[in-house]
């Protein structure tokens, strides 16, 4: 019994020291691509030279109120008419990011910033149908309810 049970204790090292890596892994040169570790920058120098005055034109967007559209008036129109997006916490000029339709998601939509709960799109060539209109704030994304897009 003792015999059997020192042999098993030595199967399980040997396959324990099989699962261990073989090398030791680690950067010898700043930005070098180490086999387990990826990419590691370890002993590389910080950045230098930041832009104070580029951090202080950045503009501070607030995160923490999420967009919400309200209504669309018109809720029906032809591509090329203009619609009003009304809602809340759409944030600042600098902090709007993008107007959208469902119906033509990869088209971009020529907009102009009003305010905070404001907005004037530019219907893009789309489907004919029923189509959302979304927005990309600082503080998220929002979707309105259903407008329908008529044919030209």
């Amino acid at each position: 019994m003792q015999i059997w049970r020192s042999s098993w204790f030595s199967l399980l090292g040997l396959i324990g020291s099989m699962a261990l890596p073989m090398t030791a892994s680690y950067a010898e040169e700043p930005g070098a691509m180490v086999d387990g570790a990826g990419f590691t920058l370890y002993g590389t120098e910080s950045i230098k030279g930041s832009d104070a005055t580029k951090v202080e034109r950045d503009p501070i967007c607030d995160r923490s109120k999420r967009p919400r559209i309200t209504k669309i008036e018109p809720d029906e129109a032809r591509p090329g008419d203009k619609i009003i997006i009304t809602g809340e916490h759409f944030g600042t000029k600098e902090c709007f990011h993008t107007v959208t339709f469902s119906a033509a998601s990869n088209t971009p939509v020529a907009f102009t910033f009003m305010g905070d709960s404001a907005i004037e799109a530019t219907v893009p060539d789309a489907k004919t149908g029923m189509s959302f209109v979304i927005i990309v704030a600082g503080g998220g994304s929002a979707q309105s309810k259903p407008v329908l897009i008529r044919p030209r």
